[in-house]
């Protein structure tokens, strides 16, 4: 029962002073014991328990606090340790370790503490599940709010996505291919004629061209982890501070793909110094490929927009000319069943006819067009509807209101 009475006296102490007493305490009741004591995040237990890792068991002497929560999404129950005492058995070497969790401000804080018969077997069993946890596997790493948060549905999603469905002008879309294709594959390369094996690229174009599709490609293709930021804002910590987890997960992961979406938003007066400082780490970026994309590259301080070193390809990303809407067109109309299908004559108009729209424009032509064929069943009708269709969607994009890319989108 004196872990028991630890926990509750503890959780009633000022929270400044709950991390020191239990330490304090645990070296008492454990005086052969070693005590590692961390709140790092990496650090998830029971995650690695559920990968049969380690064998878990709880104390069944206290009570083990379970929070439960649900999941309106996939519609299920899931559960979480808040407070708690395990029995941890990893390898041949048996653990005790003590997690819990108090709040601090909007935040809530986790403590661990592990108990073991040496410091190398506590450091080594620490490390262990710390880099185990720290891997991205099926899933991409987003940071929003300033915490890694892994996203399993964001990963599955970009599965789809591939180069085969991707109609770009030129040979854009093999020399983007070609570029990472050629860094990932160079890395003794760069290292023969000393230079930093780090890449960054630059996305340049206006909303709809294909830019947010080419890097959930490049994923895709590459298979290599990727990191995705939302944002250097947080409440709880300044933009440096975030930008400097931020490349340090980056540098854990290498070699790994750091993707900057929106990057005129990210970056300010105040924290473009330091991001560029971190960009510029050089040997210390090993195995990094930055790709950042904006649809303002008015916006970009020279800094980033003019100097190599950083971003060492710019691709602009085009609406797209006629060959590329003749393209995009046909692929549209060979997927249409027979009744909804244009003839050669109206595909050749509505090229003609979408002058001057993002292939994002061009795809909502389509789509909204057989949503209003479905309510006429008109053999012939798509034509007349998508050419009615037209007018409408070039209101909108005289609209002052224009949407963006996303890669979670």
């Amino acid at each position: 029962m004196k872990i028991q009475q630890l926990i509750t006296e503890a959780l009633s102490l000022p929270n400044s002073a709950i991390s020191y007493h239990v330490s304090q305490e645990l070296a008492a009741i454990y005086p052969k014991k070693v005590l590692l004591e961390s709140n790092d995040d990496s650090f998830n237990l029971e995650r690695y328990g559920e990968a049969n890792l380690c064998k878990i068991e709880y104390d069944a002497h206290i009570h083990n606090q379970m929070i439960t929560g649900w999941n309106g999404m996939d519609n299920e129950i899931y559960k979480y340790t808040e407070n708690a005492s395990f029995q941890v058995l990893w390898q041949e070497y048996k653990l005790d370790v003590l997690l819990m969790s108090w709040q601090e401000g909007y935040c809530k804080t986790r403590y661990s503490w592990i108990l073991a018969d040496s410091t190398e077997i506590a450091e080594e069993f620490f490390a262990a599940v710390c880099n185990w946890n720290s891997e991205i596997r099926d899933e991409v790493l987003v940071f929003e709010d300033g915490y890694w948060n892994k996203n399993p549905d964001l990963f599955q999603s970009i599965q789809t996505a591939n180069f085969d469905n991707l109609i770009l002008h030129g040979t854009l879309k093999q020399d983007i291919q070609e570029d990472l294709a050629n860094f990932f594959a160079s890395r003794e390369t760069y290292a023969a004629y000393s230079v930093p094996w780090k890449r960054g690229i630059l996305l340049i174009g206006s909303p709809g061209n294909g830019k947010t599709h080419t890097v959930k490609a490049l994923i895709n293709q590459m298979q290599q982890p990727c990191l995705y930021v939302k944002s250097f804002k947080s409440e709880y910590a300044t933009d440096s501070e975030n930008i400097r987890k931020v490349f340090k997960e980056a540098r854990q992961s290498a070699p790994c793909i750091l993707v900057l979406e929106d990057i005129d938003s990210l970056l300010n007066d105040d924290n473009r110094s330091f991001f560029l400082n971190e960009l510029d780490g050089f040997a210390a970026n090993q195995g990094i490929v930055t790709i950042a994309t904006t649809n303002h590259p008015e916006r970009l301080d020279s800094a980033i927009s003019d100097r190599p070193s950083r971003f060492d390809r710019k691709y602009h990303f085009e609406l797209p000319a006629i060959p590329e809407r003749q393209a995009y067109i046909t692929l549209w109309n060979d997927k249409l069943k027979t009744a909804m299908r244009l003839s050669e004559e109206a595909v050749s108009q509505m090229v003609a006819l979408t002058e001057g729209f993002s292939f994002a424009y061009l795809k909502e032509l389509f789509l909204s067009s057989m949503i209003r064929w479905m309510g006429a069943m008109e053999i012939g009708a798509l034509e007349k509807i998508m050419i009615s269709q037209v007018t409408v969607l070039r209101e909108q994009m005289s609209s002052p209101t224009v949407s963006s890319e996303n890669l979670e989108k």
